[in-house]
């Protein structure tokens, strides 16, 4: 069993900072040992969490994102949360190609695609105002080594 271990980081909402937020995530699952495919699942989501925050939470630009990143076990918990305007249907949010922005070429994939890669992904309102999205993998090549893998889904 993995200590749990825990980081913060927060950015400007900025597209430029995506990347930044995947090499950070992908650097800190390493004491799991995760397979390439766990890794690039991992990276798939938290950038479609982050660029959402960016295009979505900040019409007009501005305002910051924070992840926060738990290694529970085997399990990586990736949490993005921005103080913009929210999402008032959730339920709605969440069908796939459903864009709030379809003038600027927008696919409404984006939660589609965080929950096709991870296991689980809930949404939750950030306070007064913004999202948070909560995103949890069980990294199985970690667990399988050390037999502690129970088929979670």
């Amino acid at each position: 069993m993995k200590q749990n271990n825990f980081m913060e980081v927060e950015f400007k909402a900025d597209s430029v900072n995506e990347s930044f937020a995947r090499v950070c995530v992908a650097s800190f699952c390493l004491p799991l040992n995760p397979s390439l495919e766990e890794i690039n699942d991992i990276k798939t989501a938290v950038s479609e969490a982050v660029t959402n925050a960016i295009v979505h939470a900040y019409p007009k630009g501005g305002g910051v994102v924070k992840m926060r990143v738990e290694l529970d076990q085997n399990d990586v918990v990736v949490t993005v949360s921005d103080s913009g305007v929210g999402i008032k249907d959730f339920k709605k949010a969440r069908e796939p190609f459903f864009t709030t922005k379809p003038d600027e070429e927008r696919s409404g994939m984006g939660f589609s695609v965080m929950e096709s890669f991870m296991d689980d992904v809930q949404l939750f309102k950030n306070g007064e105002r913004g999202l948070r999205v909560v995103m949890r993998k069980t990294c199985r090549s970690a667990a399988l080594k050390e037999g502690t893998y129970a088929g979670r889904r």
